[in-house]
Parts: C-alpha cells; structure tokens; sequence
C-alpha cells in the first residue's frame, strides 16, 4: 500500500506525528507492534504520574491530620484500587488517542516493520510479509532497557521500570540502582509504601545531571527521612537466595559491605537506550552514532526520505521533547516554517518526596560555556505564600548572566513548584530580562512569588 508518510512506532513521538501528517493532507500510516502509546502510556509517564498524585493526597491528610481530627493511622490505602483506577485512566488515554487516529484517517498496521530500501517498508505479523511504501518515513520507535547482566533480569527480583510499579506492594527493602529522573519518582512510590531505600549512584551526586545545589539539598533531605544514599559507588557479585537478593556495595572500587535486598530496581538513564535493533537499519545505510540515529537540525538520517525523532536521537529525551520534535519533523516535510526546539529551554518536572523542577543551564554548565554569573537561592521558608501553604521545604536557584541579563537557568526543589517552571520557560522563549520580571506584579500567595524575590535577590 502507498502512503505519503509512514511511521514506526505508535509512542508518543509516533502518534503526534501521524496526527499532524494527516491534518496537512498527507495520507498516513503508523506500524506499532505491540499497542498504540507504549511505554508512555503503559509503563511510564501516565501511570507513575497518577499513582504518585494519588500519594501526595495521601501525604498532605498525612500532614494535617491534627487539623481534621484524622488519625493517619487509621487509613489503610487499597493500593490495588489505586492500580484498578490507574488502568482505568490508562484506557481512557487510550481512548482518546485512537479516537484521534481515527478522526484523522490514519492507517494503523500491527507487526514488525523492517526498513527496505527505496522507500519500502516490510511488516511481519502471524509469518506474513506485507510491503508498504511511502514518500517519506518517520522512525519513531522509542527506548527500551539495557540490563547489564541479562542473565539475571528475571523480572521479579532484577526489575526495571515495567515491572516497578506492579511488583511495589509486596518489596520492603529495595536498592535503587541510579538517582536519575526516573529513579527519583521511584523513591517517593516506595517510600509512600514503607519500603526499606538504599539509593546507590556511581557518580559523585545523586541527580547528577541537576544542578550541584539541588543534588546535595535533595541528599541531605532523603538521609533526614531514612533514605540510604550512597555516591560513588557500585553494586556487584549479584546473587539470589531464598526469596532474596545478595550483592556487594563497592564504594571508589573499594568493597564497604554486603547487602540483602528484595529487589534490584535499574533505573539509571544511561541504561534506556534506542529501541532499533532488528528494524533493518543496516538495510539501508542509516547512521548511528552510541547507538543514537544521527539526524540534521530538521531530523532527516543521511537517506533521503527517512527522519527520525524522539528516544531514538536523542538520550534523556521526555513525552513533550518528542512530541514537538514530532509536530516540527512533519511541518519540515510539508514544507512549513516552524521554530526550532531550543533544547536548553525545555522545562523538566519530578515529582518525588521533594519535587524537582529545572530547566536551562546547571551553574556548573553556565561557567563552563564562560558566562559571568548572577546566582541568587531564595528558600520557601522565607516566602509568605509558601509558609501559608506549608510548604517550606528547598528553595528556588536563578542564574543570570551579567553582562547582558540574559535568565541562563532556574532550579527548583519544593513541594508543589512544578507550574512556576512553566512561568521561567515562557520568560526565557520570550528573551526576558531581571529587570523586566521585576517589573511585573505576581498573584498572591502564590509561589510563584519566589521568582520575584530570587531575582530582586540576585541584583540587589
């Protein structure tokens, strides 16, 4: 069959793509092997998001029963009617999502695509070979996890993310291997459910790709709450015993000691990697790079007539990367003006025990790209609005460049901070100065307050 635009993967990139092919006029297809919206929608970012919004409820009555005359205590959370209800949102996104493909006459063929040369496509599915062509093809399919030891990732005691939230109520001791983005959220999860955490990070840091004064504000909290944290440091000599897992915690190489846990949770973004193995590649010539396909700026391969997006060509890439570099990969084919993504103003959210809002350089990066800098922390225990909502904890970090007043970046460690960073992107598309955020009159109470006394901070 001859379509204008054919892509792999119905994920988050996928799915966006095709919707916006078909609202130009192009005749489209997506090839999804297993379900239309895949890690996000199954594994990652709606079910982790919802169960974890559910847990701050929980916490705030936790905080409050005194003002209610409710004993915390006495609260038995059915975490198997969270997970019910979390299916039950999972459908409904679901839902949406093919009502859309199909409003928008969009082709879903189910199997294993394999690329071809000259524009042809091959699915496999049930030992049949069917053969699609089109004008141009989108690889859009996604991550998947690299076990460093596969032979012991058994889904029940070695875990990833997939099998993370369903297996949570029965582990009561679990190490955490990794501090990043995902990890995180993961802690906050565990702990709500009483569990034993022993986080443990090779780098110098946990959350090392945040900004250095979020990473030791964050460490300090996690050890005040009974967190274990330990920086610099390995697991090895994996084994499994009795319903157990044994390894050695070996810090700068040095063996501290050994561990029993329940379970092994991997986490560390370095370890999702490009989802392309086995999707015929070397077929036709495509470039990779760490296995990441190189793409131009308007996300063409080094074949004519093959693009590809989200988890693919970039690590670390999130559901709203993908999502625009998607939209952005369609308006070129089509042949549309569009802004390019700035991917130094991309704002990122975790929602843990303490949440993490960030975007723009680290101070680290901003010194290192040679910027003389106007650093101001203002933290929420000193900001009204903050205290009224109790909510005290962390500080917000802004970072200027004081030569031309450029807003650099802005870091976040709070309860409740995630909409003030939307606030800081949208300053920063629109190129806006201290002086100019100083001019304007913010709600209140709100905390989005902080903005303003971090920069006044700053230039005082």
């Amino acid at each position: 069959m001859n379509f204008d635009v054919i892509i792999l993967g119905g994920g988050q990139a996928g799915y966006v793509s095709a919707i916006r092919s078909s609202q130009l006029g192009m005749k489209t297809a997506i090839i999804e092997k297993n379900s239309i919206g895949n890690n996000y929608l199954y594994f990652g970012c709606v079910p982790i998001k919802f169960i974890l919004n559910k847990i701050k409820i929980l916490q705030s009555l936790k905080e409050n029963q005194n003002l209610f005359g409710v004993n915390y205590n006495n609260i038995n959370p059915n975490f198997s009617n969270i997970i019910s209800e979390c299916d039950n949102i999972v459908n409904k996104i679901k839902n949406n999502i093919l009502f859309l493909i199909k409003k928008n006459k969009i082709h879903i063929i189910y199997g294993n695509a394999i690329l071809k040369k000259h524009n042809k496509v091959e699915v496999i599915k049930n030992n049949n070979i069917e053969e699609h062509y089109a004008s141009h093809i989108i690889i859009a399919t996604g991550s998947t996890n690299k076990i460093w030891k596969k032979n012991i990732y058994d889904k029940k005691k070695i875990i990833t993310y997939k099998e993370a939230i369903l297996l949570s109520e029965n582990i009561k001791d679990i190490t955490i291997v990794g501090s990043g983005y995902i990890s995180l959220e993961f802690v906050y999860l565990y702990y709500f459910l009483g569990a034993k955490i022993r986080i443990v990070e090779f780098n110098n840091t946990i959350f090392p790709n945040g900004d250095y004064d979020i990473s030791k504000y964050l460490e300090i909290y996690y050890k005040n709450i009974g967190i274990e944290v330990y920086t610099n440091s390995i697991i090895d000599n994996i084994k499994k015993k009795n319903d157990k897992v044994f390894f050695d915690l070996l810090k700068n190489n040095n063996s501290i000691k050994n561990i029993k846990s329940d379970a092994i949770l991997f986490t560390k973004d370095e370890d999702t990697i490009p989802n392309i193995k086995s999707i015929g590649l070397e077929n036709i010539g495509i470039q990779v790079d760490n296995n990441f396909i190189i793409v131009d700026e308007n996300y063409k391969t080094n074949i004519p007539g093959y693009y590809a997006i989200g988890d693919v060509i970039r690590p670390y890439s999130t559901i709203n990367i993908a999502s625009k570099e998607a939209i952005n990969c369609i308006e070129n084919i089509k042949g549309l003006n569009y802004k390019k993504i700035d991917y130094n103003n991309i704002p990122r959210h975790i929602i843990s025990n303490l949440e993490i809002a960030t975007i723009g350089y680290t101070e680290k990066e901003a010194i290192k790209n040679g910027y003389q800098l106007l650093i101001s922390k203002f933290p929420f225990n000193s900001l009204n609005s903050a205290i009224i909502y109790g909510n005290t904890d962390g500080f917000i970090k802004v970072i200027f460049d004081k030569e031309y007043d450029e807003w650099l970046g802005c870091h976040i460690i709070g309860k409740n901070i995630g909409n003030i960073i939307s606030e800081v992107m949208i300053s920063r598309n629109l190129e806006t100065t201290a002086h100019e955020m100083l001019n304007g009159i913010y709600s209140h109470p709100s905390l989005n307050e902080s903005i303003y006394e971090s920069i006044i901070s700053a230039y005082k």
